[in-house]
C-alpha cells in the first residue's frame, strides 16, 4: 500500500511539473519566459514550448490593434483652429522592449496618443487649411484641389512609427483621420463665411446665365429678322410676279373682247359694292345702272 501511493505521488509529482514546464503559444500571440521577474527567452513561433518549471511565462497579443486618438484642437499653417479626430493601426513588434518600457495594452495606448499628437499636430500646423480639404468648387480636371492630407499622414506615420519602435517595440502601420471640424465657438463664423461664398458664387453664375441667355435672345432676335425680311422679299417678289401676271390675263382678256372684258369687270364691281344691305342711289345716266336695268345692249349701245 505504501508502495503504491508512493508511485501515485510521483506520477503526480511528474504530471505537475510537466503541467509547470509546458505551455502554447498560438499564431496571433508573443510569449516572454521569465525567471524571478528576469526576462530569459523571448517565444515568436506558435507551437508546444517548454520552460523549468520555476520559470514563468507572459502572453502577449501580436495582431494589429486599432486606437481611436482622443479628438483635440490643432492649428494650420494659415492659423484656422481645427478639432482633429484621428485613429492608429499598430501592433507588438518587439515583446521585450514593450514589457520593459509600457508594461500594458493601457501603456502603450498613452504613449502612441502622446507621439501621436506630437507629430499630427506639428504636420498640420505646416498644411493651409484648403490643403486639409477638397474643394469641388475650386477643383477642375487640370488643376484639382490641392489636397495634401495623404502625403501629410504618411510622413506622420512614419515619424510616429521611428519612435515608437526605438522606444517600445510598437510597429505603427499607419495614422489616419476620421474627421476635421471646427470648434463650435468658430462653426457658426465659418458657416457664415460658407454661405456668403455661396451666394457670391450664385450671383456669380446668374449674371452669367443672365449674359448668355441677353446672347441667346439677341442672336435669335437677329435670326428672327433675318428669315422675315428674307420672307417679305421672297413675298413681294411673288406678289409681284402675281400682279405682273394678272396684268397680262387682264390685258390679253381685253384685246380679245372688249365688251366681255367691260361686262365682267361691271359685275365684279357690283359684287364688292352691292348686298342685301346696300343702298345705291345712282343718276339716270349712270353706267352701273344702264347694266343693271338694261343688260348688255345698254353696255354696247353706251360704246
Amino acid at each position: 500500500m505504501n508502495r503504491l501511493g508512493k508511485r501515485l505521488g510521483l506520477i503526480i509529482g511528474g504530471l505537475t511539473l510537466l503541467k509547470l514546464s509546458c505551455f502554447t503559444v498560438d499564431e496571433t500571440q508573443y510569449a516572454l519566459v521569465t525567471q524571478f521577474g528576469r526576462i530569459v527567452r523571448t517565444v515568436t513561433t506558435a507551437g508546444l514550448k517548454f520552460k523549468w518549471p520555476w520559470q514563468g511565462r507572459r502572453l502577449f497579443d501580436r495582431r494589429l490593434q486599432v486606437y481611436d486618438v482622443r479628438p483635440a484642437e490643432a492649428l494650420t499653417e494659415d492659423k484656422k483652429n481645427l478639432v482633429v479626430d484621428a485613429y492608429v493601426c499598430w501592433h507588438l513588434e518587439d515583446p521585450e522592449k514593450f514589457l520593459k518600457s509600457v508594461t500594458n495594452i493601457t501603456g502603450a495606448e498613452l504613449r502612441l496618443l502622446d507621439t501621436v499628437w506630437s507629430a499630427l499636430a506639428a504636420a498640420i500646423g505646416q498644411v493651409p487649411l484648403e490643403g486639409l480639404l477638397y474643394d469641388e468648387t475650386k477643383a477642375t480636371a487640370e488643376e484639382p484641389s490641392p489636397l495634401q492630407v495623404d502625403e501629410m499622414l504618411a510622413e506622420v506615420t512614419k515619424a510616429v512609427d521611428q519612435v515608437t519602435r526605438q522606444k517600445y517595440g510598437l510597429r505603427v502601420v499607419d495614422v489616419r483621420l476620421k474627421r476635421l471640424n471646427f470648434p463650435e465657438q468658430n462653426k457658426q463664423s465659418v458657416f457664415a463665411r460658407m454661405r456668403a461664398e455661396r451666394e457670391r458664387m450664385a450671383r456669380q453664375y446668374r449674371a452669367e446665365g443672365e449674359e448668355q441667355a441677353m446672347t441667346i435672345r439677341a442672336e435669335a432676335d437677329k435670326e428672327k429678322e433675318k428669315i422675315l425680311s428674307e420672307a417679305y422679299r421672297e413675298a413681294e417678289k411673288i406678289k409681284g410676279e402675281a400682279e405682273a401676271e394678272a396684268t397680262r390675263i387682264y390685258s390679253a382678256a381685253h384685246s380679245a373682247d372688249p365688251q366681255f372684258y367691260k361686262l365682267v369687270r361691271t359685275l365684279e364691281a357690283y359684287r364688292k359694292v352691292l348686298d342685301d344691305k346696300t343702298t345705291a342711289i345712282l343718276s339716270a345716266d349712270s353706267e352701273m345702272l344702264r347694266l343693271l336695268t338694261r343688260g348688255r345692249e345698254a353696255g354696247q349701245g353706251g360704246d
